[in-house]
């Protein structure tokens, strides 16, 4: 089974679609997907689709989306000697799993990509480092289940995918710039300020590129926004690394130029 969550939710068995068009059973299979490989426990899944209330028929019902579930999948299957609805649906003590073989969902690919990719920015090689992380947020095709609706237990995951992918992009970014990609970076950066304006740092990224690209007045223009956001926002200053940041580029710091020796070649 082919399964993407990064985006939309979409889930093909055989090139048919398993996705069911109804909310709730929608909910049980994006739950499932991104806990692949793992029993979901009953409690958990009724959490996810009647919160605090769960109603006394709560089982059946449960019981009645995983056979709808099943009955997508057999469809796709069309009559499979060797695999059953239940061999992929599998009822285990306690709850249910999605056994799905490794690589045939987009988030197992985009954690491996980043880790990868994570560890190759850390031992200094910034050029693989980018390519990977590049590669990871490519698989990104919109917010995580952007079509599903989402209970409690559905928008934590989508939060720490959330996070999952700004922490890569951070990364990328980083490899970029120890590559001298700085008069690239100007562009994306800008945007990613305007939308988060108290992102340090984005904000660090951007006026160390601008600095780069011989713009330091435009770098200081870019800290005393982030400054006048975090102040009238949150009544904090910028942190004592964006300061020192900030010192560097009005000190005109040589170090501020320096580009890793993995940008040559």
């Amino acid at each position: 089974m082919d399964i993407k969550v990064l985006g939309r939710l979409t889930a093909e068995l055989n090139g048919v679609s398993v996705v069911p068009t109804a909310a709730k059973p929608r909910q049980i299979l994006a739950l499932l997907a991104l806990q692949t490989g793992r029993v979901v426990t009953v409690p958990t899944l009724m959490e996810e689709i009647w919160g605090e209330h769960i109603p006394r028929s709560a089982a059946t019902t449960l019981q009645t989306y995983i056979l709808q579930l099943r009955r997508r999948i057999a469809a796709a299957l069309d009559g499979d000697p060797v695999r059953q609805p239940k061999d992929i649906l599998v009822t285990q003590h306690g709850g249910y799993l999605l056994e799905v073989q490794p690589g045939q969902i987009d988030v197992q690919e985009f954690e491996q990509l980043c880790a990868s990719g994570r560890d190759a920015h850390e031992a200094g090689d910034h050029r693989t480092a980018a390519e990977l992380l590049r590669k990871a947020l490519a698989l990104w095709q919109g917010p995580a289940l952007v079509d599903v609706r989402v209970g409690g237990v559905l928008e934590l995951e989508s939060l720490r995918l959330e996070e999952d992918r700004m922490a890569a992009l951070e990364r990328r970014i980083e490899a970029d710039l120890h590559l001298g990609r700085h008069a690239e970076l100007v562009p994306e950066l800008r945007v990613l300020v305007a939308k988060h304006p108290m992102h340090e740092n984005f904000c660090a990224h951007l006026m160390t590129a601008l600095h780069r690209c011989n713009n330091a007045w435009r770098a200081l223009e870019a800290y005393q926004r982030l400054r006048g956001s975090l102040v009238e926002e949150l009544g904090l200053e910028p942190s004592p690394r964006l300061q020192r940041l900030h010192q560097s580029i009005l000190s005109a710091d040589p170090e501020l130029d320096v580009v890793s020796s993995s940008a040559a070649g």
